[in-house]
């Protein structure tokens, strides 16, 4: 049962059972209703004939009860008496009456007519006999019932007519009809459903298995590869694709998008992992270098080296904690932050810097947006850092509206950026000019963190060349609302 196959299989079949089951039964039950529509029609046939004889006065030894055995027959009066039986008719239930002999007055040989009576009442007053009877129009009772003709018993259907004899006599006609053939039909039918059924329900199992174990071939083929790829670690396999357009293929096509996805970034964070361990020795190496050397001669002692390469180690052990919590799904808040006061609080604090800033922020408006105002400080600082590291005279930012979002550009009139590099800027690690010093050019996670941080935010960070012949950074953001 744990097997999609078996599981397939029993369900297919049960299903299968059930309906056909159902369906049997429905064929069962309207067939032997059919049947027993047929045989009261019979009885009824049988007993409206002999009503009829009864109805126009013919004696009771005179009646003709044709095929006795497939219709017998049994007349009885008001009180349920049987005044008339089939000839070869010995025992009979299922018509109510008290008997199958004849009551003594209607006995064989003396059984008087439906007219015969009282010599007062042979005639009318007038001298004329009784005019004819009549037979109920109204439908028959049926019921079910046994009859023994001939010695032997069988089941019939019964239809019970009345009938008033010319003297207005009520007389109730039973006659029968076999029910052998219906019971016939309904035990060949039963008999070839309960053959036929458990070898349609085998059929069944084992062409859902075997179809389903085709199907599920593919499968079996990257549950292998994708164990594979587990014990060997080598996210550059993938798993075979069926050339199906099923779900199956599906399944085998985003498997392997995943572990696209998937290598690639375990290679980022092998990189990652490297480029830091690289940008971490030097700032140590430095600082244990003049560790040392003031051990050993404290007139030597760098202490201004020291000290930046201990910033710098704290800068950077900040960036990598950043980006750790980045990755990690740090969510950045949902505090309302005024970008335009950010931004000229940003710049107000920033008294080191080489080149002033110009900034160009609207007077009166609104420029609110959600997020963490300590992330979006960040990012600002990062862009400033950026402009001054590379401008040659100027820096300016701005913020604007811009639709349903509000942009920070950040130009400066350095180099610029080259058009095939504008997007790897923003990996990590990453310093397009080389000729740069390692402290003057910093470690390359500036601009990585700012557009992660945009992108936590739902906005975007992009670079375009500025008016002013430089690079132009815009963080876009979405308003609040």
């Amino acid at each position: 049962m744990r097997s999609v196959r078996a599981r397939a299989a029993i369900g297919a079949t049960l299903v299968v059972a059930v309906a056909l089951v159902a369906s049997g039964l429905a064929v069962l039950l309207v067939l032997r209703a059919n049947l027993i529509d047929q045989a009261d029609l019979q009885a009824e046939v049988a007993a409206r004939e002999v009503a009829g004889q009864l109805a126009t006065g013919t004696p009771y030894d005179e009646l003709e009860l044709d095929d006795e055995e497939d219709h017998p027959v049994q007349v009885t009066d008001e009180e349920g008496r049987a005044v008339v039986v089939s000839k070869d008719l010995r025992a009979i239930t299922g018509t109510g009456t008290s008997g199958v002999t004849p009551a003594p007055s209607a006995s064989a040989g003396a059984s008087p007519s439906p007219g015969d009576g009282d010599d007062d009442a042979d005639d009318d007053d007038d001298g004329s006999r009784p005019g004819r009877g009549e037979v109920s129009s109204d439908d028959p009772d049926f019921s079910d019932g046994t009859a023994t003709v001939d010695g032997t018993t069988a089941d019939y259907r019964f239809a019970a007519v009345e009938a008033t004899t010319p003297d207005g006599v009520t007389l109730t006609v039973y006659a029968g009809a076999p029910l052998a053939a219906e019971q016939e039909a309904v035990n060949t039918v039963r008999g070839a459903m309960l053959t036929g059924l458990p070898l349609l329900l085998v059929v069944v199992a084992g062409v859902t298995w075997l179809v389903t174990r085709r199907a599920l071939r593919p499968v079996e083929g990257i549950r292998r590869e994708m164990a594979a790829i587990t014990a060997s670690e080598d996210l550059a396999r993938r798993v075979p694709e069926p050339g199906s357009r099923d779900e199956i293929a599906a399944l085998a096509r985003t498997t392997n998008e995943t572990l696209t996805v998937l290598e690639a970034s375990v290679e980022r964070q092998r990189r990652f992992v490297a480029d830091a361990s690289h940008e971490l020795r030097s700032p140590i190496a430095s600082l244990r270098t003049q560790l040392e050397v003031a051990e050993a001669h404290p007139e030597l002692l760098d202490l201004p080296g020291a000290v930046a390469d201990t910033v710098r180690l704290q800068v950077l052990a900040a960036d990598l904690l950043l980006l750790a919590r980045l990755d990690a799904g740090e969510k950045p808040g949902s505090a309302t932050v005024e970008l335009g006061a950010l931004v000229r609080e940003e710049v107000s604090q920033r008294t080191g810097d080489r080149i002033a800033v110009s900034v160009e922020v609207p007077q009166g408006g609104a420029f609110e947006v959600n997020g963490s105002r300590g992330q979006l400080s960040r990012v600002i600082g990062n862009l400033l850092d950026n402009a001054q590291r590379h401008a040659e005279g100027s820096v300016a930012v701005s913020v604007a509206a811009d639709g349903r979002g509000v942009r920070v550009e950040v130009r400066d009139d350095g180099a610029g950026v080259p058009e095939d590099e504008r997007e790897r800027i923003f990996e990590r690690f990453v310093r397009l000019d080389d000729a740069r010093s390692r402290d003057d050019g910093g470690a390359g996670l500036g601009l990585a963190i700012a557009r992660d941080v945009a992108s936590r935010h739902g906005g975007t960070l992009t670079v375009d060349r500025a008016a002013e012949g430089g690079a132009a950074f815009r963080l876009w953001l979405p308003r609040s609302a």
